[in-house]
């Protein structure tokens, strides 16, 4: 069979050094930040990372091969991507993760941000009511209460290793510095104007041109490292640190309190878990609609033997389309933080429900969304967010998403710390039933209200396999991570493709409203043509996510399998 990747598909090897001439410093850990290279492809028996960079995903294999456990290695590989990852690794925005333990417990852990106490429903409206975009999506007020500190900690009740042992290494390269690459530059460089016009204080980030080879070095952000170090999650929402985050608020017109920072806690939930055929499926429940989104529209297919139509046919993508336009009409009006909205979760994924859902599919053609349950979509999500997986020898499996929710979220660091904010206010309904510049509208599950955690798309999962990790997957992507896990699961459950080839080949999208399927280059002309011939609108787009997966293959050995639509890189030992 003809094999279509992305056009962006490289070299599964990268390979970056600096500039100038420089000796590797002494590090915590045996990595060399000013030149390492990255795997798109390993297979390991003791223990495999997956993450947006090769300097990340080194860590947290080093952490694994000091003792740690999956639990260690995510939280260092976390810490490392607050560094080495800025417009989506961070300390300043929030998160889920989503565990299997090696004792068969199973966790989910929300440190999704939260608005300040003093946000309200209509902050961001005008005195006509009409939506202040700029405001809700950068700049200070922009900006809700930041989790990722407080999941850390939260998840190290399952570590192993000490905590310096998990940060140090996040420290040496902040404060040593590591070489940036070509991605990195361009990035860097088309951030200048917007540095200059939310931040109060120049960060380190500016610079007249960077350029690939480049040494970034962060000492503001490498002493907030070392105040979380010596004096734990205080050292983050109290004391110094909290200090110069309400300074810069103060400077810049923001409303997060020294109350707000002190008063947020990381939730444990329980996990969203389903079965599909054979496989348990281990999710992220409210505030993200990953879970709950992705049950729906496995069990939807379940009993329709999509594996005889084939990867990429217009029968395939066809059913796959039509149950990801009903699961996001569910989303837009059912779906909100449970803590202040009561979300119908056992109703929507009963399977009388479900079934009454597909009454309306129709193999022959597009179902359209004005025919599909009316109700009101929830707000734009930005595709900033990023992925890590994890898997060790003991069984140990960790899938962890985070997001500053835009690229850099709110474009402002805070001065003196070193750390972009989020912009994540913006993923609540800025007006409830009113399109925002994305023809997006919001509903009133997520509403704007203090102390209320926004919603998310955000979809970490764990697949077992007679009750042991077989698949740890996720993705970036805003709106399009519930969809690209499912279709990741689709092919390799249901096609028994390739990891690599369900990974790295061509992705589709489709939301609800817009009406429309947004679709990768390397999607065949003739599949193309056949779903327009059955009604369907499509919208040929750039890169859709960057999936992580780590697969479990006989004989206990690790398979991990980084995006080609990044620097993302596989490690292993």
């Amino acid at each position: 069979m003809r094999k279509y990747y992305p056009f962006y598909c490289l070299a599964a090897l990268l390979f970056f050094s600096c500039n100038a001439t420089k000796q590797a410093t002494q590090q915590s850990i045996n990595i060399n930040p000013y030149q390492y290279s990255g795997n798109k492809k390993i297979v390991a028996s003791n223990g495999a990372v997956v993450s947006a960079h090769p300097l990340a995903s080194k860590v947290g294999v080093e952490i694994l091969k000091q003792g740690g456990n999956a639990v260690d290695a995510a939280i260092a590989t976390q810490l490392a991507l607050a560094v080495v990852y800025p417009n989506a690794g961070n300390l300043g925005g929030g998160g889920f993760l989503v565990a299997r333990l090696s004792n068969g417990q199973l966790k989910a852990i929300d440190y999704r941000e939260m608005a300040p106490s003093s946000a309200h429903r209509d902050m961001y409206l005008n005195k006509n009511g009409d939506p202040l975009f700029e405001k809700s999506q950068e700049g200070h007020l922009s900006s809700g209460v930041p989790g990722t500190v407080a999941g850390l900690f939260a998840s190290y009740a399952y570590a192993k290793l000490p905590f310096e042992k998990l940060i140090q290494p996040a420290i040496d390269l902040a404060e040593k510095g590591f070489c940036i690459t070509e991605r990195e530059a361009r990035s860097f460089n088309s951030l200048q104007t917007a540095l200059i016009k939310y931040n109060t204080v120049m960060p380190a980030f500016v610079k007249t041109e960077w350029k690939k080879g480049d040494t970034l070095i962060q000492i503001d952000l490498a002493n907030t490292l070392k105040r979380i170090r010596d004096h734990g999650q205080a050292g983050f929402y109290e004391g110094e640190t909290a200090r110069l985050i309400v300074a810069e608020m103060k400077r810049g017109n923001g409303i997060i309190t020294l109350e707000d920072l002190k008063n947020y806690k990381a939730k444990e939930r329980v996990p969203h878990s389903f079965n599909y055929k054979e496989y348990k499926i281990i999710g992220m429940p409210m505030p993200s609609s990953g879970g709950l989104l992705l049950n729906q529209m496995m069990k939807m297919i379940e009993d329709r033997n999509i594996g005889s139509m084939g990867f990429l046919s217009p029968q395939s993508i066809q059913l796959m389309t039509e149950v990801e336009r009903r699961a996001f009409a569910d989303r837009a009006r059912y779906m909100g933080d449970a803590d202040f909205y009561k979300v119908p979760v056992a109703e929507l994924i009963s399977d009388s429900y479900l079934k009454s859902r597909m009454q309306s599919y129709n193999t022959n053609k597009a179902t359209p969304s004005s025919e599909i349950l009316p109700g009101k979509i929830a707000g734009y999500e930005s595709e900033e967010t990023t992925h890590l997986s994890v898997l060790d020898k003991d069984g140990n499996a960790v899938a962890v998403t985070t997001t500053l929710n835009d690229s850099y979220g709110s474009k402002t660091v805070v001065g003196g710390a070193g750390f972009f904010l989020n912009d994540e206010m913006d993923d609540f309904s800025i007006k409830p039933g009113m399109p925002n510049m994305y023809g997006a509208v919001g509903g009133e599950a997520n509403a704007i209200y203090p102390g209320k955690r926004m919603l998310s798309s955000m979809t970490p999962t764990i697949v077992l396999k007679d009750n042991y990790p077989y698949l740890v997957v996720g993705t970036p992507g805003g709106t399009t991570i519930p969809t690209s896990v499912f279709q990741t699961l689709v092919d390799i459950l249901e096609f028994n493709m390739s990891t690599e080839d369900a990974v790295w080949k061509a992705k589709f999208h489709h939301q609800w409203l817009p009406d429309e399927i947004s679709i990768e280059r390397a999607i065949p002309e003739t599949t193309r043509e056949a779903l327009r011939k059955m009604g369907y609108t499509l919208k040929e787009r750039g890169p859709i996510g960057r999936t992580e997966v780590i697969k479990m293959l006989p004989g206990k050995k690790m398979e991990a399998v980084a995006d080609v639509r990044g620097d993302d890189s596989a490690e292993g030992y």
